[in-house]
């Protein structure tokens, strides 16, 4: 039987009038692993602070079991800004103890991309005091995941983590003994580490059996029977449900309600969205031309970011852009964003960008531009307009909008000063939609928002008729409201997958294995390596060369068949036969790129 680690008996939490926690009761036992979620302001953080004893309830009490080890990570670090990362991570291990222990290795490069800590101006051995609020995260979260803690409590532990970063912790996570209680609006880490979920609304905690998939399943049941007929036909949690039954059933191998009644509940649910019908209207609003990129060449400072790069996004195109960080996803959204807000006459270092003569851009930017923090919130989206056309008959006043995002009649009167950093956010994305544009750049637009207010997103972006590049390392939220991944993988190439982030992910650790193979195979090369000839090196380079020239006339073959699919959208034969091509190609790529390592390594 698992012991109880934590019990929290009756407790209840009030700030000012409101009563954010009211008598509740939970426990945690050995080898729970609970995903705490629930709408920002609710109480989450809350409630781990006083289940990890960080702060009192006002009545009520919490008990650990004797000789707890906890481990916490919170939304502020207590780390020493004058020592090093050394000091606070690695602690006094000698070189030879930490470098020999297999957890400390697979924690140091899960989090850092290395033992050396890349990216770091003097790896381990520089001072933490200087660093960014992200760095800072990440070495709390190393020197918290080294130790050996009974019960890790991790208050959303992803942000600042790339895909690949959190792909890691989940699976790291996944194969510790401790026990788990984790705050996160990251639905897919949810899914892949938690078995319990606490739901925490007003003043109330619901608990569920299963990750966030099964969460939503039983969320929905429980609503089916509390609401009427209509009620649940407008209900966002089945749209939810119908796509994640539909779009990825493996998401839940042990549903732990009947599916059964789940499966009736979304019968008569349409698709998230009509994309052909989306298309037809994206190509009424914008014509043939949105962004057609001519070999061009993006740079940040000196750094070539993006080299011979034609691409082309197309009328109603929904795309997903990832990429490991510093590889020149931003830097390629702000080249087209300045290039539109010119009229085309702001261009890259090289090449061209063409700007359809219809866009009309929206850019949500990572950072949260300033508002007067004396207007009211409905004066802040009405200051931009009143009412909004979404498309397809759906029209909603300024207030219907702010509703819809999570601001109540009341909130709606809040001084934008008075706003928290995720509801800055959600209005920063509200005055957007209230422009009606037809092109939408968003990058990292789940920043700070809850789970509630991102699926009221995704249903808005839905029904929305245009272009869209999407920025995100949460992959729920890019496989749930795009059509086609894109992904930089620092080679200075864009390239489409189609296979999504799950590839992604594979030639990210199939890149990784080459180069540290290549490293490997470096010493023992011995005098050999050192002393090639400068004929073997000058016919390395040659086939590099040759190699770079094949792989530029891939990208362009794939830039035209990306063109051809969006242009026969609706022939799903012709589509079927364009993807097999792209397919193909894409292995010849694969090929290609190994063949350039080992040649790059030779040269």
């Amino acid at each position: 039987m698992a012991v109880n680690l934590v019990n929290v008996e009756n407790v209840s939490k009030v700030y000012g009038t409101r009563a954010l926690l009211d008598g509740i009761s939970l426990g945690v036992s050995e080898g729970d692993r609970i995903g705490v979620v629930g709408r920002n302001g609710d109480g989450k953080t809350t409630l781990i602070r006083m289940l990890a004893k960080l702060e009192e309830a006002d009545t009520g009490r919490v008990t650990h079991s004797g000789g707890l080890r906890l481990g916490v990570l919170t939304q502020h670090d207590s780390l020493d800004p004058a020592a090093t990362v050394r000091h606070e991570v690695i602690r006094d291990m000698a070189d030879h103890e930490w470098a020999g222990n297999s957890k400390v290795r697979d924690v140091l490069t899960g989090l850092f991309g290395g033992l050396d800590l890349p990216g770091f101006p003097q790896g381990l051995d520089t001072v933490i005091g200087p660093l960014s609020g992200g760095e800072r995260r990440r070495i709390a979260l190393a020197k918290l995941l080294i130790d050996e803690p009974d019960l890790i409590v991790l208050d959303e532990p992803t942000n600042h983590l790339d895909v690949e970063g959190i792909s890691w912790l989940a699976r790291h996570l996944r194969e510790r003994r401790s026990a788990l209680v984790c705050v996160t609006h990251d639905r897919w880490f949810l899914d892949q580490v938690c078995t319990r979920m606490w739901d925490v609304q007003k003043g109330d905690v619901y608990e569920y059996e299963g990750g966030y998939t099964d969460y939503v399943f039983a969320r929905a049941e429980r609503e089916r029977i509390a609401a009427t007929e209509e009620v649940k036909r407008q209900n966002l949690v089945r749209k939810e449900l119908a796509w994640l039954r539909r779009g990825a059933p493996a998401r839940t191998s042990k549903p732990r309600f009947r599916v059964e009644a789940a499966n009736e509940l979304i019968a008569d649910v349409p698709p998230p969205r009509d994309s052909s019908e989306l298309m037809k209207f994206a190509s009424s609003r914008l014509g043939k031309t949105v962004f057609d990129l001519e070999d061009v060449t993006v740079q940040a400072g000196p750094k070539v970011l993006l080299k011979h790069l034609t691409w082309q996004l197309g009328p109603g195109d929904r795309i997903g852009l990832v990429g490991v960080n510093g590889a020149g996803k931003t830097s390629l959204l702000r080249a087209m964003a300045e290039a539109s807000r010119s009229g085309g006459e702001t261009q890259p270092v090289a090449g061209k960008v063409v700007v359809g003569k219809t866009v009309k851009l929206a850019y949500l930017s990572q950072e949260v531009g300033e508002l007067n923090p004396n207007l009211r919130v409905l004066e802040a989206v009405q200051q931009v307009r009143d009412r909004v056309d979404l498309g397809k008959g759906r029209e909603l006043t300024a207030g219907q909008l702010c509703e819809t995002f999570g601001f109540g009649k009341e909130k709606q009167w809040t001084p934008v000063g008075d706003l928290s950093g995720g509801e800055r956010r959600r209005l920063q994305i509200l005055r957007l939609l209230m422009d009606e544009p037809n092109v939408l750049f968003l990058d990292e637009p789940t920043n700070d928002l809850d789970i509630e207010t991102l699926t009221q997103l995704e249903d808005l972006l839905d029904g929305w008729p245009g272009s869209m590049v999407v920025i995100s390392h949460d992959r729920f939220f890019i496989e749930r409201t795009t059509d086609r991944v894109f992904a930089l993988l620092g080679d200075a190439t864009l390239r489409m997958l189609p296979r999504g982030i799950d590839e992604y992910l594979e030639r990210r650790q199939r890149m990784e294995e080459a180069a540290a193979a290549a490293i490997q195979a470096a010493p023992s090369a011995g005098k050999a390596v050192t002393e090639k000839s400068a004929a073997d090196v000058r016919a390395a380079k040659k086939e590099l060369q040759k190699i770079e020239r094949q792989l530029d006339k891939m990208s362009e073959r794939e830039s035209k068949l990306h063109t051809q699919i969006a242009d026969n959208a609706t022939d799903f034969a012709k589509v079927a036969k364009l993807d097999a091509e792209l397919r193909e190609l894409s292995g010849e790529r694969e090929e290609l790129e190994l063949r350039w390592l080992e040649l790059a390594d030779e040269a």
